[in-house]
């Protein structure tokens, strides 16, 4: 298929995001000195920068390569949510953003100094019974406006209902991709796909010594949890796309590696979006793969954007 004819179609296409989001702060600045208090650097700061993070940044990501991104969320009834409520209309995604009066929007702080990161700092509260309820009540209806779903966990409670999430989808006859969390997948049993890198897929099946003892570990664990594929995602070793009819591998793309914050998010968001634009998973994968390479060169919480991604 040519690029054209993608990015055509990728224009008609329609993601749903649901999942934990956060606010990502970076701090600039430079280290001349350590303290005289402790025995730290003192940073000072030159520059602040505001991004999406979490589900938000996978949204974003769709948005950012041509497809259409909804997405539904709880946050805050503070600044920080009012802050990357904005920041998502600045990224053209349409957004349901519950607020919790109960709670603060999760926000990461990251304080950086000549290219690295000295410290981040996490806030972060799980949302209430009551919003999380309502947002299922809304996802439900949402469902047949979209043809993907993404279940973006990063476990901070947003996703609390996702089997019945899940079940929904298959019922509305909509792929479910879910980027997981945690050792224990069977909450995700029935999703179309899931999307591990080899950190998390190794706590879930334990360690492989060779490429077949990986297929077969990644193979029963597609059986167990019915799934459709299983999509591995492993640095240098590029990723692996794991299918009844067999496994494929795309090999790592990356020139540079500067920053692998949020390459996660990227892959999900490319793998919907050529989904919904009507490719294949093999072709959806190689796009995803394309697009990690492109992330993965950049600091924090980046995107591809369609002209990199369709560049010849």
């Amino acid at each position: 298929m040519k690029y054209d004819d993608i990015r055509r179609q990728l224009a008609q296409s329609r993601v749903l995001i649901v999942g934990d989001v956060m606010l990502d702060r970076y701090w600039f600045g430079d280290v001349e000195r350590i303290s005289p208090e402790a025995p730290v650097p003192v940073a000072k700061i030159s520059r602040v920068e505001e991004r999406a993070g979490g589900a938000a940044n996978v949204a974003r990501n769709i948005a950012a390569i041509g497809g259409q991104a909804t997405l539904l969320s709880v946050v805050g009834d503070d600044e920080a949510g009012t802050a990357l409520q904005k920041l998502l209309e600045q990224h053209q995604v349409v957004t349901s953003l519950h607020r919790d009066p109960s709670i603060t929007t999760t926000v990461k702080l990251r304080v950086v100094a000549r290219q690295q990161q000295l410290i981040r700092l996490d806030f972060e509260y799980s949302p209430s019974h009551e919003v999380l309820a309502a947002k299922l009540d809304d996802y439900r209806a949402a469902l047949a406006a979209h043809d993907v779903v993404i279940l973006s966990d990063y476990g901070k409670g947003g996703l609390t209902h996702v089997t019945a999430m899940i079940e929904a989808a298959r019922q509305a006859g909509k792929p479910v991709l879910v980027d997981p969390k945690g050792d224990d997948y069977r909450r995700y049993a029935g999703a179309t796909l899931l999307t591990p890198n080899r950190a998390e897929l190794r706590e879930v099946t334990g360690r492989w010594s060779d490429e077949a003892e990986l297929e077969r570990k990644a193979q029963q664990l597609r059986v167990e949890l019915g799934l459709a594929a299983l999509l591995v995602t492993r640095s240098e070793e590029g990723m692996s796309l794991f299918e009844a009819s067999g496994v494929s591998h795309e090999p790592t793309l990356a020139k540079e590696v500067f920053d692998v914050s949020g390459a996660g998010d990227t892959v999900i968001a490319t793998l919907a979006a050529m989904l919904a634009a009507g490719l294949s998973l093999p072709q959806a994968m190689h796009w995803s793969n394309r697009a990690a390479g492109i992330v993965v060169g950049k600091l924090g919480t980046a995107v591809a954007t369609a002209e990199e991604l369709f560049a010849d």
